[in-house]
């Protein structure tokens, strides 16, 4: 049994695409999966710590009180990783600050005459504050927490909340490696909680945990329709982070066996993941296909069952005729993480016609783990087809544009008319005397 199904794009009908592009958003907004977030969320907004507690005790099975809800500033300080790690963690906060900051230094004020005597243009400043979802149930993820906090922190956000569930282990400890990163970053409000309980939390704001207006970060899907509800109590979240899912780009030029490799970076996430292959080549799928078998007896049964499924029922392989028809597919699914792997001389031309991907990695040096843990572009990215109209995690998301405009006498006096026959027009009379009112005599 080959690990990949396969499908052509040009056998597949409206239906058959669709339902190969619709992954991961019915589990995010299943009916019974809303009512049960709702629960949690209306527990915390009604009992703050106690429901946040309440929700570890039953979801997580860890039993803390409320004082314990914060790491204290001893766990921060004596957190300790392996050298290894505490090196890799330095490095990927270095290239995530080189990036974030190239982008900072392109977020300047800036301002315009665009007629005279009228000046208009935009002021940017950090939002108020924001709050970071490290997930913590499948692994632990202190990649997320750095890939989340540089950003905010070079943006300039003043006040920064950490929300992360304890190990799975019932210890009721944060991984080290947050604490570290945390630490490295100098984010010290940090908390251990049930993800929905924690998402409600930072909305409401609670005893211990502050209120913020803006959250972020990957989940599962009880995490991401957390998220979803939170927005209808005001809280700014982004759409949609998790499950994973990846897609690569591949003609017969490269190595399948790297192949193979890739594909399956993703694909062990999770058995909600989604991975595709689109190739123009029936032979180098089945080469990728032999790869895989041999890939997947060297993983642990957990990982090789959520690439099977990743690599099976959620995704697979997809034949084209060309290499226009691969961004066709790539466009209309529009991936978390999309690899291209073609011969050089079509990298150019193929990056032109691929709008829609949270990320784009260019060749086989540019594996999708680099991009995960160092690189420095961000690896929170939009999931389940957002790629279609949102990005990921950078500077940006933690930045406000506000218009600023200013005028003078004469220049208003050019812009009366059209203020006064679209205020007649939509019948707002006091905003057309507001204008008419300035060009009368004192």
């Amino acid at each position: 049994m080959p690990v990949m199904r396969r499908m052509t794009w040009s056998a597949m009908d409206e239906a058959a695409r669709a339902a190969l592009c619709a992954r991961g958003l019915e589990a995010i907004f299943d009916a019974d999966l809303k009512a049960s977030i709702g629960r949690i969320i209306d527990d915390v907004r009604a009992h703050g710590d106690e429901a946040v507690c309440r929700a570890l005790r039953d979801w997580d099975k860890v039993d803390l009180q409320p004082h314990q809800l914060k790491a204290t500033a001893d766990e921060l300080a004596s957190a300790t990783v392996a050298p290894e790690v505490d090196a890799a963690i330095d490095d990927a906060i270095a290239h995530l600050r080189a990036f974030n900051e190239q982008l900072m230094a392109r977020a300047a004020d800036w301002s315009f005459q665009s007629e005279p005597g009228l000046t208009v243009g935009e002021k940017i400043t950090p939002i108020s504050s924001a709050g970071l979802f490290v997930p913590s149930g499948k692994a632990s993820y202190p990649s997320v927490a750095y890939q989340l906090g540089v950003p905010a922190v070079v943006a300039g956000v003043p006040t920064l909340a950490l929300v992360v569930p304890p190990m799975p282990d019932g210890s009721g400890l944060i991984d080290p490696a947050v604490l570290v990163v945390c630490r490295k970053l100098g984010i010290t409000e940090v908390f251990r909680v049930n993800g929905p309980a924690g998402v409600a939390a930072l909305g409401f704001g609670t005893e211990s945990i502050p209120q913020v207006r803006k959250i972020v970060g990957p989940g599962s899907p009880p995490v991401a329709c957390a998220q979803v509800e939170m927005q209808r109590y005001g809280l700014a979240t982004m759409m949609i982070l998790g499950p994973t899912e990846s897609v690569v780009i591949a003609d017969d030029s490269v190595d399948p066996r790297l192949t193979a490799a890739d594909l399956l970076n993703e694909a062990e996430h999770g058995t909600d993941s989604a991975v595709l292959l689109v190739t123009t080549s029936a032979s180098f799928a089945d080469a990728v296909d032999q790869q895989l078998q041999l890939q997947l007896d060297a993983l642990p049964s957990v990982r090789a069952e959520a690439a099977r499924a990743a690599l099976g029922p959620n995704g697979g392989c997809v034949f084209v005729a060309d290499l226009a028809e691969a961004a066709e597919v790539a466009n209309r699914w529009a991936p978390e993480h999309l690899q291209v792997a073609v011969a050089p001389e079509h990298e150019a031309a193929l990056l032109d016609l691929l709008v829609n991907a949270g990320e784009i990695l260019i060749g086989q040096h540019t594996l999708f783990s680099a991009g995960n843990f160092v690189i420095g572009c961000p690896a929170s990215l939009p999931t389940g087809g957002f790629a279609h109209v949102s990005s990921g995690i950078t500077a940006d998301t933690f930045l406000k544009r506000t218009a600023v405009a200013h005028a003078d006498a004469a220049a208003l006096a050019r812009m009366t008319p059209t203020i006064l026959a679209m205020s007649a027009h939509e019948g707002f009379t006091a905003h057309g005397n507001a204008a008419s009112i300035r060009q009368e005599p004192a």
